[in-house]
């Protein structure tokens, strides 16, 4: 059976001219994609943005800053715009974006703990994993950040740890 799109080897390239196609995919991966502009404001974003993180409805998301996006519980219970919080300064995620888009300095796979409120207002921790890069489209600078919930995954191995112990 020889299918050019199943070859080992190819590239998405074979399918740039089919957004739609392109669109299918990113809408069907577990991670989370955002494509943020240099304020830090949702400009793009994946389907699981919105099962994964958002305290809002879609149409509430775009142009709003990445941690009113995500549910930031900071941002939410100290009513302060995201950027502004007492704790915004030491968020990983907004040193990441800005080292990725000022320095160009792509960030991998970095696990942290961080606190959201979901739609009916509770506060959930969870383990993420996320990275950030610089992307340029069209002359003009944008971030994309994409993130995982690994929470189950970390609960898991805290209870196997505490299992052997």
């Amino acid at each position: 059976m020889n299918n050019d799109l199943t070859h080992t080897n190819e590239r998405f390239s074979v399918l740039s001219n089919s957004s739609d196609f392109l669109n299918i995919i990113l809408n069907n991966i577990s991670s989370c994609v955002m494509l943020l502009d240099n304020e830090l404001r949702l400009r793009a974003f994946n389907d699981p943005l919105t099962t994964i993180f958002s305290n809002k409805k879609n149409q509430e998301l775009l142009y709003r800053k990445c941690g009113e996006v995500l549910g930031c519980a900071h941002q939410i219970e100290e009513d302060s715009p995201c950027g502004s919080t007492s704790k915004c300064n030491t968020c990983e995620i907004r040193i990441s974006a800005l080292l990725s888009y000022v320095e160009n300095r792509p960030v991998d796979n970095e696990n942290l703990i961080k606190s959201f409120v979901d739609f009916d207002g509770n506060r959930e921790d969870k383990h993420l994993q996320f990275s950030t890069r610089l992307f340029k489209y069209r002359d003009e600078n944008y971030i994309v950040a994409i993130i995982d919930d690994i929470t189950e995954l970390k609960t898991l191995q805290i209870a196997k740890q505490e299992m052997l112990h």
